[in-house]
């Protein structure tokens, strides 16, 4: 939290608010500052967290709420609770999608939470099927379509590739790091060498 607050700070020069959200199962774990000294000299930061744990008990409270970051947390914990029940989380999917068209939200922002309701709430293809089918019943009953098939196969792609860049280039970043540090490690650090002439 402090790194980031300084980095930010140092980069654009404006006053920074830090705050932590915690999704973690440890109720009692709640760090809200940072802080060290030495010779004298002291640095220290303090910031607000908010527990996700506190609102288990609050699903119906955050359903019902306009906030979009209430419907994420809403979404965050029956992910949680059915880790190992695939079709009570396609339920409650179900569930927070018809919330987001009873919001008559903007279609991008409709869109936006929707991919991040997809991300979190992984389902087995059958059921994701299951679910896209009451999809489509819903937008010919409210005659609003949000999420076209176009755009629901755009997401897919979008999660998918953006999944297989990241392991690519990771991949490649440590196979580079590897094929440095072995002749490293034989002959000590390698002389930056410049363009050739021949």
């Amino acid at each position: 939290m402090f790194v980031y607050n300084y980095r930010i700070y140092d980069r654009y020069r404006r006053p920074v608010a830090s705050m932590a959200v915690l999704a973690d199962e440890h109720a009692a774990w709640r760090p809200d500052n940072f802080s060290y000294s030495v010779l004298g000299s002291e640095t220290a930061i303090r910031f607000p967290v908010a527990k996700l744990t506190d609102y288990h008990d609050k699903l119906d409270e955050l359903e019902v709420s306009e906030n979009a970051f209430a419907l994420i947390t809403a979404a965050h914990i029956p992910t949680r609770r059915t880790r190992k029940n695939d079709q009570a989380r396609k339920d409650a999917k179900s569930r927070l999608v018809r919330l987001l068209y009873q919001r008559k939200w903007g279609k991008q922002r409709v869109i936006d939470l929707f991919t991040v309701l997809d991300w979190m709430m992984k389902l087995p293809e059958e059921l994701e099927q299951q679910l896209w089918h009451e999809i489509e019943a819903i937008d010919e009953k409210e005659k609003m379509r949000y999420v076209t098939s176009v755009e629901r196969i755009g997401i897919a792609k979008g999660l998918q590739k953006g999944l297989l860049k990241g392991r690519r280039e990771g991949r490649q970043e440590g196979e580079t790091r590897l094929l440095k540090k072995q002749p490293e490690r034989r002959f000590g650090t390698l002389p930056v060498s410049g363009p050739r002439n021949d």
